[in-house]
């Protein structure tokens, strides 16, 4: 990448070869860990051998009532979404001139869009001691036409057109297109005049790059955070050394999450192995809990798909993004059809004095909270090795150890994006007692696709199970 100064779908585990799904292996994944294992429901308190095997029945009866209503033996995968947009998001207009510029509220979402030759302009009021972030991504369609050089720039100005800050962000060698995201900030200093006042402050948002011959306006996603001031003064020198040496690479054996489409549905996920299928032109989001004292690292891994007689170039890009969706590193692979893996370059632990140091990955790194990666599968895979879907392999790591943050005079908007990852107590990071509604929603998942034969034997199934369950209890 050219950067300048809920869990997975269930359909989606259920399209492609349903056949070959519910054979073999994927038949005895359904059978198992899924609903009648040790992950499976927990209505009953415990879980019993009658209880496994009935499970194992109900799903049978499911995938025969299905097959019996005419559910074909192929699927044809869906075409990627270019981005899942916040859906709280406003929309609003991105106008030409700060005389009518929207004005934007801290810690909300919005949507808009971006000509290709006209800057777009919003407003922020701002106070004299709060921090304020914009984060604006860009979605062109998927079959636009962009080069290395193409992107966005985000800036904020004050009122006399003074720059508070300025970020550009490219799509990079790979030429994809994709999602790409630039942050511009105000941020109060005593050692500067500018951008201290309170008062109108704009954000411009505007394409870099080549024109596109199609002059096809991309989607915006804009995003804005407030931090609020310390209640007393901290040092304004960046931590002089951090450990740099990149850590153990991890091993074992990955287990299944599917990414999110969107910065507002990321999956959250833990230090561990994560395992994903993605198709040519998609994009996945990954959320990851980091606190104060502590550092995210990943490894992307491409898996082999029979070797190829050409390379595509930056076929795979790995992006890690802070709590507000700033940019801090980025890598990307080649790609000739065997196994590949890259890795993200190592980031000093979570400390608010970073914010004084002299890169991008440094300053970043200035609060805790939910730390994302993103994950983009280049459109010209398909070209030379097929539609895929693609197996990708996540090893994610949390190095350091926690401490304390500076205390605030105030409040984070939004507060969730920079929450501390309290609870954490499954892996990635699903808190305790949560795999209940995540069963839940499985048993309706399983009803509504099952049909009517099989919908009908289930149901029967876990009218005994409840009325025995009854029984048993009283």
């Amino acid at each position: 990448m050219g950067h300048v100064p809920r869990s997975g779908d269930w359909f989606g585990d259920w399209s492609g070869d349903w056949s070959g799904d519910w054979s073999g292996g994927g038949f005895g994944d359904w059978s198992g860990d899924r609903f009648c294992g040790e992950k499976g429901w927990r209505v009953m308190g415990r879980r019993t051998a009658w209880w496994r095997a009935v499970c194992r029945v109900a799903v049978v009866a499911v995938v025969l009532g299905a097959a019996g209503a005419g559910v074909p033996s192929a699927v044809a995968a869906p075409a990627p979404t270019p981005y899942g947009f916040a859906p709280d998001a406003t929309t609003v207009p991105g106008v030409g001139s700060t005389a009518d510029a929207v004005g934007l509220q801290p810690g909300r979402t919005y949507r808009s869009s971006l000509p290709v030759s006209t800057d777009v302009y919003y407003r922020l009021d701002l106070d004299a001691t709060s921090s304020a972030y914009i984060s604006a991504t860009a979605v062109p369609p998927a079959d636009a036409p962009v080069s290395a050089s193409d992107g966005i720039r985000v800036s904020v100005h004050d009122a006399d057109s003074r720059f508070c800050s300025s970020e550009t962000e490219t799509f990079g060698g790979g030429s994809s297109a994709r999602p790409i995201t630039a942050v511009a900030m105000r941020e109060p200093s005593a050692a500067r005049s500018r951008c201290a006042e309170p008062g109108a402050y704009y954000v411009v948002v505007e394409r870099v790059g080549t024109t596109t011959p199609d002059d096809v306006a991309w989607d915006l996603e804009l995003a804005t955070f407030s931090e609020p001031p310390l209640e007393k003064a901290a040092p304004t020198d960046a931590p002089e050394a951090w450990d740099s040496a990149s850590p153990e690479p991890l091993t074992g054996e990955a287990v299944r999450r599917d990414g999110g489409t969107g910065f507002a549905s990321a999956v959250s996920v833990g230090q561990g192995a994560w395992r994903s299928d993605v198709s040519p032109g998609q994009t996945v989001f990954y959320k990851v809990p980091v606190d104060w004292g502590e550092r995210p690292y990943a490894t992307a891994e491409l898996a082999s798909s029979g070797g190829g007689s050409r390379v595509v170039v930056g076929a795979l890009e790995l992006s890690v993004h802070n709590p507000v969706r700033a940019p801090l590193d980025d890598v990307s692979l080649n790609y000739d059809g065997s196994q590949r893996s890259a890795s993200l370059d190592p980031l000093p632990p979570v400390a608010y004095e970073n914010r004084y140091g002299s890169t991008d990955k440094v300053t970043g790194m200035r609060f805790g909270g939910s730390y994302y990666l993103v994950v983009h599968l280049g459109a010209q895979v398909a070209e030379r090795f097929g539609n895929g879907p693609f197996a990708l392999t996540l090893r994610v790591g949390i190095d350091g150890a926690q401490r304390g943050g500076p205390a605030y005079d105030g409040r984070f908007e939004p507060q969730d994006v920079f929450a501390s990852p309290v609870g954490v107590g499954e892996p990635g990071g699903v808190p305790s007692g949560a795999g209940d509604a995540e069963d839940d929603d499985a048993l309706m998942t399983v009803v509504a696709v099952s049909g009517i034969g099989g919908g009908t034997v289930i149901l029967g199934v876990l009218g005994v199970w409840t009325t025995v369950g009854r029984r048993r209890a009283s």
